[in-house]
């Protein structure tokens, strides 16, 4: 069985965690990590909403696992876009690790957003972080970072920046846990649908792949993040709108929380439902509802169109 792999150093952990798991429970099976190079991995000099839309990190490998290449593809769930390409869905969602995002700063930086001081510079890549820091503190400079983790983290102690926020999960994956200086708490700060969760992609007609995956299929993971999935599929804002999101299963019910923002964090509408596990896709497109109800719709509208 081939499993596509990007070729960063997290990427490669997600996928040999993935083919641990099913060289254990499969041994008369051989497992094979093959590395392929994405959109987003190649560019590194531009903002990720510059360089494009949706797949910047999983196209290239759905193109070899639709052309028969590899069998299998491992992602960040929270790149895999909500839309799959005709003949492929997520054969798996591995158990998640923490979902939350992390503030990242040296000994004596500041220890969590609100002791920066006035002007501090703060690294990130993603909107959300983007909008969210800046509602809670908009006299901060959010100043776009690219690169993997081990690189943003070398800017940051070169003095590059002040602190960084990143994906707790990443930092804990890579043995770098002692660099996180706080975790940012919902409801008050919201992950990135699907953050923390590693998917595996496979082809639709693959019953054979099926049958090796289902072991590595976490109910809960799916449960979660097939709400928080379905939410930002129904906004159907691409992935430059400001979307957070965090569901938590508590015994049979899901609970989900749930925002969408301007840009610059001034308008923020929030939202939260709860729903019986089994209907999670429901409980997602109902939490939706109620943000476009509340005021998201006229901020998504923003990012439509020629106009975006």
């Amino acid at each position: 069985m081939r499993i596509a792999s990007r070729g960063s150093r997290l990427a490669l952990w997600q996928a040999e965690w993935v083919r641990t798991r099913l060289a254990a429970a499969w041994p008369d099976r051989f497992f094979e990590i093959v590395r392929i190079e994405t959109t987003g991995d190649r560019v590194l000099d531009r903002p990720l909403p510059e360089i494009g839309g949706k797949g910047l990190f999983t196209e290239a490998l759905e193109e070899a696992l639709l052309a028969g290449d590899v069998d299998a593809a491992v992602h960040s769930l929270k790149d895999l876009p909500t839309d799959p390409p005709a003949g492929l869905k997520v054969g798996a969602v591995c158990e998640r690790e923490d979902a939350r995002d992390a503030w990242v700063s040296t000994e004596r930086g500041p220890r969590d957003p609100r002791s920066a001081a006035p002007g501090a510079r703060v690294g990130t890549s993603s909107e959300r972080r983007r909008a969210q820091l800046l509602a809670l503190r908009p006299d901060l400079r959010v100043e776009s970072i690219r690169g993997n983790v081990e690189t943003r983290i070398r800017k940051l102690d070169e003095g590059g920046y002040d602190a960084l926020i990143m994906a707790a999960a990443g930092l804990i994956r890579l043995g770098l846990a002692e660099r996180i200086t706080s975790l940012l708490d919902a409801p008050d700060w919201l992950p990135a649908p699907g953050q923390g969760a590693v998917a595996v992609e496979s082809r639709a007609d693959d019953a054979a792949t099926d049958r090796l995956l289902r072991c590595i299929d976490d109910p809960a993971a799916r449960a979660e993040t097939e709400a928080e999935r379905a939410l930002l599929h129904r906004l159907q804002g691409g992935c430059q709108v400001p979307v957070g999101a965090r569901a938590r299963l508590e015994g049979n019910e899901l609970v989900l929380q749930a925002l969408v923002a301007s840009r610059d964090g001034r308008e923020a509408v929030r939202a939260e439902g709860r729903g019986e596990a089994a209907q999670a896709e429901r409980l997602g497109i109902e939490v939706a509802e109620s943000l476009l109800d509340r005021g998201g719709e006229a901020i998504v509208a923003r990012f439509r169109g020629p106009a975006a």
